[in-house]
């Protein structure tokens, strides 16, 4: 008879229980409205941050992506290799810009920490995951080349391989 039951139940027993990302930049706790970030100049209003005058009598605290850029920690890396990427290096990194320009105007908190060109990559590292990866769709759609995401396990991470040779 318990056997009948078990297989006959609609519901799963040894439910899989998701494990936490973990982002150690997330604000724990509600911020009072209005909030300026003293480094950027966002403002925290209707339970985000955006671009915009900070009244008078605005509280005073650290966005994530200031917080992240003064920690050097970075949510997001896209690496860029290739012999076509150092042939078009100026075009890729005009078009890079010009996505961080487009995503920020919407999310103050995507934001491009760093461009690093060494010998052989660049590498873009960022404030958060989404920005990285329309980057990289960007490049994909302008220029083609091979895409591959690599998200970390239960971390606030994400590393992006663009490659195009010729």
């Amino acid at each position: 008879m318990k056997d009948i039951e078990a297989k006959t139940r609609p519901w799963r027993q040894d439910r899989r229980l998701r494990e936490h990302v973990h982002d150690p930049y997330t604000t724990r706790r509600k911020l009072s409205e209005p909030t300026v970030c003293p480094d950027c100049g966002a403002v925290f209003h209707k339970g985000r941050w955006t671009w915009g005058e900070a009244p008078q009598n605005a509280e005073q605290e650290r966005c994530q992506a200031c917080h992240r850029i003064a920690d050097n920690y970075p949510a997001g890396y896209l690496s860029l290799r290739g012999a076509f990427v150092f042939d078009h290096k100026d075009e890729i990194l005009g078009l890079a810009r010009n996505t961080e320009k487009l995503e920020n105007g919407e999310h103050p908190l995507h934001r491009i920490m760093n461009i690093d060109v060494g010998d052989d990559e660049i590498e873009i590292t960022t404030t958060d995951i989404h920005l990285p990866r329309r980057i990289g769709e960007a490049l994909a759609h302008a220029f083609e080349g091979e895409l591959d995401y690599h998200y970390e396990d239960e971390a606030y991470r994400i590393r992006i391989d663009w490659v195009r040779e010729a």
